[in-house]
This record gives structure tokens, C-alpha cells and sequence, in this order.
């Protein structure tokens, strides 16, 4: 049975209902000294988890950019370089 409400000193002890209720495509009116104040309603497309194709994609498309290899020492000066143009001499 879905959870048709929630008060917001609830929702630390009854998390794991919450989750099932909102899994399961429900709705839960969020309750807050004796007023509702709110909908909880689940969002409508969960982003999906990279693939071996998606990445494969993204090596792909890096090689194509065929950008130089940096290493951590010219990351950071390079960065330094940027955040001393943005906000002066002044930076600890």
C-alpha cells in the first residue's frame, strides 16, 4: 500500500517507505504542522548509467579532439595562470 502522507518529523524514520512508495510511481503529501505544504512526487526519467557503448563513444570522440597530454604539474600551473587573470594577485 502506497503512503498517502508524510510530516516532515517522518521523513528521517520513514525514508525507506518514502522510497518504496515513490519507486512504485506513488505520491506523498508532505504534511507540516498540520498543513500540507507539498507534493512528493517521483521525477519521470531517471538519467540511465553509462555503457560500454557510451564510453566507447566518448574514447572515440577524444581521440578524434586529439588533445595534448598534460601533466599534473601543467594542469596546475595552467590553472593558476587562469584563477590569477580572473581574480588578481591577491589569492591565497
Amino acid at each position: 500500500m502506497y503512503m498517502q502522507y508524510i510530516t516532515t518529523t517522518e521523513l528521517r524514520t520513514k525514508s525507506a517507505e518514502l522510497v518504496d512508495t515513490l519507486e512504485q510511481n506513488g505520491k506523498v503529501s508532505l504534511i507540516h504542522r498540520s498543513k500540507v505544504i507539498g507534493v512528493i512526487e517521483p521525477i519521470e526519467a531517471q538519467p540511465k548509467a553509462l555503457t560500454e557503448v557510451d564510453i566507447e563513444e566518448i574514447r572515440k570522440a577524444a581521440k578524434e579532439l586529439n588533445l595534448p597530454k598534460l601533466s599534473y604539474k601543467e594542469r596546475e600551473k595552467s590553472y593558476r595562470k587562469h584563477l590569477m587573470e580572473k581574480y588578481g594577485q591577491n589569492l591565497s
